[in-house]
């Protein structure tokens, strides 16, 4: 069975556990409530530096890592994924990124950077093999897992994922066509805008669910769909409000990295990667999918029609489902 595989590191303290009682709910304003992950604690990645985890479903079960979109943190993951994951034996870890939640801010050099964290992470939690799974933002940072640890990464998966902007690889338009003119003037700019997020976010946090309808009633139908249904919402508003309750720099930090070579190629990817994209995606053009799946070695692109940016979470018991039949197979064949 998976997850008893490799020591913790060297110097590497163990994680954490939160403060608060897991499994209690927490109940949103005018959603439904959310059973809070099973356990939940920091680990530490480097010197002066940890991030925040987040753990649901079968705790002995085979680990699949799930990172979250630009904004996002530890507990962006589906209500749907989470009872999958405790049905199926899936041990489904939701992981900060570096300004969010607990975790110490810091700046990759580059996309490449964060699988040295993942790799610490995975070996201070006991686990050896795993799948990746990520969310928009969380994109270029499963495909740098996957092409960093091809010995532990066994299949990997990426919901709308962003694509490089810069290179021989590059692809402009989109928001990250815009978040690459941006970037420079980050280091003059950043901290104002990242005191102006955590403000605005504790401004709207009474008003919240309000502030989410909101939103969803101006974005793309398919997005709409999904935001309008309790669970989503309930899920979106905890990993907010508890993710970016002291700190809001995480976005920023990715828009930095994104908008720089990621420190791999895509045809560095040999792990099998499967890509779902919505086809009226308003945030990462399809095209941008279809320009990244055509060049990595092994890997299928599911267009997922009608819908736009989010449409992924909506079908991630069939996605983890997908990823679980593909990791059975690579066993076959070894």
């Amino acid at each position: 069975m998976v997850g008893s595989g490799l020591p913790p590191c060297a110097g590497a303290k163990p994680p954490s556990r939160s403060e608060r009682p897991a499994g209690r709910a927490t109940l949103l304003p005018m959603v439904m409530s959310i059973e809070r992950p099973k356990l939940e604690g920091n680990v530490a990645v480097g010197a002066n530096r940890q991030l925040g985890f987040a753990e649901f479903g079968d705790p002995l079960g085979r680990a699949m890592f799930w990172l979250h979109g630009t904004p996002g943190a530890r507990r962006q993951i589906p209500v749907e994924a989470r009872a999958y994951a405790a049905h199926h034996g899936i041990r489904l870890i939701g992981i900060d990124r570096p300004g969010i939640g607990s975790s110490t801010p810091h700046t990759y050099a580059n996309v490449l950077a964060f699988a040295d964290d993942l790799r610490t992470i995975a070996d201070v939690l006991g686990i050896g093999q795993m799948a990746v799974i990520g969310l928009s933002g969380g994109g270029p940072y499963t495909l740098a897992c996957a092409a960093a640890m091809p010995d532990r990464v066994v299949v990997a998966g990426v919901l709308g994922g962003v694509a490089p902007t810069v290179g021989e690889e590059g692809i402009g338009g989109g928001l990250m066509g815009f978040g690459s003119k941006v970037a420079p003037a980050l280091p003059l700019i950043g901290l104002p805008l990242r005191l102006a997020a955590v403000g605005m976010v504790r401004a709207i946090r009474p008003i919240a669910p309000v502030a989410l309808y909101a939103y969803g009633r101006i974005s793309p139908p398919g997005d709409r769909r999904l935001l309008e249904r309790p669970e989503f919402g309930a899920m979106f508003l905890d990993d907010l409000l508890n993710g970016s309750r002291k700190q809001l720099a995480a976005p920023f930090a990715d828009v930095a990295v994104f908008a720089k070579d990621w420190g791999f190629r895509l045809d560095e990817v040999k792990v099998p990667v499967r890509w779902w994209h919505g086809d009226k995606d308003h945030i990462v053009p399809f095209a941008h999918g279809e320009h990244v799946v055509g060049r990595l070695p092994d890997a299928e692109l599911t267009a997922l029609a009608g819908e736009s940016h989010l449409g992924g979470l909506g079908v991630a018991e069939e996605i983890m489902g997908s990823l679980m039949e593909l990791w059975d197979a690579v066993d076959e064949k070894r």
